[in-house]
């Protein structure tokens, strides 16, 4: 029975996945320096960085020790580049080769290299070290053995940019599903490689992270992050959300008289709040994910926004109709002499709400990442905030002109 159980538990890199990267941290740190690089080699190398940064300093200097002099040097040079850059997740390229050796000698050199690393490709270089081509196995295995490797690479090999962000490399590989790719500085230098596995696996975390940020839950949080920490994650983002909540109550505030005149009109107010709630956050959502997959190109922007804005618009028409059907039998019912103009209110008020909602759904993630922020950056809070406002201040503010 222990043993089946043994093999059940999951091993330490997958235990690490699962942890916050200071919580993961704290684990590798209690590992021997030489188990703890052969873990830190089981994951992606963006999550390698991670828990670098994290790790004590006399932690990080006894495992830097413990790793291959070539190995150390690439962390170093991944550490260079920002988060969720391209260059955070290189290997170092072993199958490196000048123009001017043969198929033959290059063949020899890829048997003492496929001893200790893993190889796809080979890739030519000329003297100052700029990616020149490219070579699959088929060629070397196929090619003349005195051949000379400049003349039976492929040249003009797709390569990304180290400083290039991981979601714009995600777009590139579209029509490019390769297994890995060669990655160059800004001279076109090559500096090492990325593993398609890798960027899809750093991706796909940003992705299952956007619906939580939104919100305001911070990408570091998982379910398994003790309760002070996800405490601190979330409630400053809870009082932001408290005082947009107070924006939202002044509006009510401010037209505290109507309401006290046609107290009828609170029964509506959450309905309002409610459906261009939702139609600002479909709005969000459809931005953000197209945002996500390059679907937004330059320019874009506006002709979006105006999709949007028609499309809330014909919604909140439809909705608003049958909500001031409804209005108009409920004052009926309670005799208001109203009832006409009430039910028009609330008809004109969830048409221009579902409208401005739909508008705020597109700007507000387009507006953060314009300055720089990102767009899913507790976007839904601020979306939320302008429904609620623009919904209950048309609601009330219509019905005081109308009904006098």
């Amino acid at each position: 029975m222990s043993q089946p159980a043994a093999e059940a538990r999951p091993s330490l890199a997958a235990r690490l996945k699962s942890q916050p990267p200071r919580e993961a941290a704290r684990m590798l740190a209690a590992e021997e320096p030489a188990r703890a690089v052969e873990v830190l080699a089981e994951l992606n190398p963006g999550l390698t960085q991670d828990l670098l940064a994290e790790l004590p300093p006399d932690a990080l200097a006894a495992v830097s020790k413990a790793a291959s002099p070539e190995v150390a040097k690439q962390w170093l040079r991944n550490a260079r580049y920002a988060q969720g850059a391209i260059g955070r997740l290189m290997e170092p390229a072993h199958a490196v080769f000048a123009p001017e050796i043969t198929v033959g000698q290059a063949i020899e050199q890829l048997r003492a290299v496929v001893r200790t690393a893993f190889v796809t490709y080979g890739y030519v270089t000329d003297g100052e070290g700029k990616l020149l081509g490219l070579l699959t196995m088929r060629d070397l295995l196929f090619s003349d053995h005195g051949a000379r490797l400049g003349d039976v690479m492929l040249r003009g090999a797709f390569a990304f940019r180290a400083d290039m962000p991981i979601s714009d490399a995600m777009k590139l590989t579209l029509n490019r599903h390769y297994p890995v790719y060669p990655v160059c500085d800004e001279a076109g230098r090559l500096v090492g490689l990325v593993r398609g596995a890798a960027i899809f696996e750093e991706q796909a975390f940003e992705i299952t992270a956007q619906p939580g940020s939104m919100v305001g839950v911070e990408k570091e949080e998982r379910v398994t992050t003790p309760l002070s920490r996800a405490f601190k994650f979330r409630h400053p983002w809870l009082q932001l959300n408290l005082v947009t909540a107070f924006a939202a109550g002044g509006v009510v505030a401010l037209f505290q008289g109507t309401v006290d005149k046609l107290v009828i009109l609170a029964t509506f107010l959450p309905v309002l709040a409610g459906q261009s709630g939702n139609t600002g956050c479909q709005a969000l959502a459809v931005t953000v994910r197209g945002m996500t997959l390059g679907d937004i190109r330059a320019g874009a922007g506006k002709k979006l926004v105006a999709k949007e804005f028609l499309l809330g618009l014909s919604n909140g028409a439809v909705t608003g109709l049958i909500c001031g059907v409804a209005m108009f039998f409920l004052a009926r019912a309670q005799e208001s002499p109203h009832a006409m103009l009430l039910g028009l209110a609330v008809f004109l008020a969830m048409t221009g709400s579902c409208a401005i909602s739909g508008v705020s759904g597109a700007l507000v993630p387009l507006g953060l990442k314009r300055l720089g922020a990102d767009p899913a950056t507790a976007s839904s809070i601020i979306v939320t905030t302008a429904t609620d406002v623009a919904s209950m201040g048309l609601l009330l503010g219509l019905a005081t002109l109308l009904v006098r």
